[in-house]
């Protein structure tokens, strides 16, 4: 599995919540040989949710490690001044939430301080309650993301940039600051519906898909692809990075049932995935015990 880039989710939700271990735990997964380090994102968790995560139940509506979430920025922050090598993601930043004008900033000085290592992983995030909270609208909120894109790339490069539009306002400006990578960032987008997949077809650098089957990662990306064409694009430029989260008692749950569907991936052409370890880490020790055994069988 040489050409296998695997990426690992620093800890930054639940049991290990602790911007203190960033630091190290990137570190030492760099060391390990992981090749990307990943967060993920929740603003807050509502006593009772106007809606669930994809497998919550009234009972439980979403995993319970979602109650402690460190900052993503702030955690890619530190693994970035952290690691040397290490592509540096989020799978996924709830794009719709955030104002473009302030993420481009933000993500802007994060490629400048990796020296070019940032990929920014966007999605719209399943709890309406966080769009209420944030004073977004629900409503509309995959054209939000569209343009979301559409204005990062503008403030990434165009001088002077500027925006006008029902969402957004930005009055033509100078901006000094620029991304190391040019045209910017690599932007890939969450999701599996297919409104989802054709805006990835059509916008996209890639495709954040998670926990889904072999067979049915094949349909999706079909759809992917067939979108991409219909802009005009190449698909084979678009990347996919799969997303595994390991969970007690599902059919996922060891290292060698993880190892398993990374090197099934890998046999049906992705070439990039991460492993999110928080549901069956204790502690960050533990958890990069866990990574250091996956790569070891991973890679044997």
């Amino acid at each position: 599995m040489t050409t296998f880039r695997l990426g690992l989710a620093l800890p930054q939700y639940g049991k290990l919540a602790d911007p203190s271990a960033i630091a190290g735990f990137a570190t030492e997964a760099e060391r390990i040989g992981f090749a990307s380090l990943w967060v993920g994102d929740r603003v807050l968790t509502p006593v009772s949710p106007k809606t669930y995560y994809p497998s919550g139940t009234p009972e439980r509506p979403y995993p319970p490690e979602f109650v402690r979430f460190v900052d993503p920025l702030l955690a890619l922050t530190i693994a970035a001044n952290s690691t040397e090598s290490a592509r540096l993601g989020s799978s996924t930043l709830n794009g719709p939430l955030y104002s473009p004008v302030l993420l481009a900033r933000s993500l802007t000085s994060l490629d400048l301080l990796s020296g070019g290592r940032l990929d920014v992983g966007l999605g719209l995030s399943w709890l309406r309650d966080e769009y209420t909270a944030a004073g977004v609208p629900w409503e509309h909120r995959g054209a939000r993301l569209a343009e979301l894109v559409e204005v990062l790339r503008t403030l990434w490069t165009a001088d002077p940039a500027g925006h006008q539009s029902e969402r957004w306002d930005i009055p033509d400006s100078l901006i000094g600051l620029r991304p190391m990578q040019q045209p910017g960032p690599p932007v890939l987008l969450g999701g599996a519906s297919d409104a989802a997949l054709r805006r990835v077809g059509r916008i996209a650098d890639g495709w954040l898909p998670a926990g889904l089957p072999i067979p049915m990662l094949r349909q999706k990306w079909a759809v992917v692809v067939e979108s991409a064409e219909k802009a005009g694009r190449d698909p084979e430029s678009l990347r996919r990075v799969l997303r595994i989260n390991p969970t007690p008692g599902s059919k996922v749950a060891t290292v060698e049932d993880v190892a398993g569907q990374l090197k099934a991936a890998e046999a049906d052409g992705i070439t990039e995935a991460l492993v999110d370890l928080h549901y069956v880490a204790e502690t960050v020790p533990h958890a990069l015990e866990l990574a250091g055994e996956l790569h070891g069988a991973v890679f044997a």
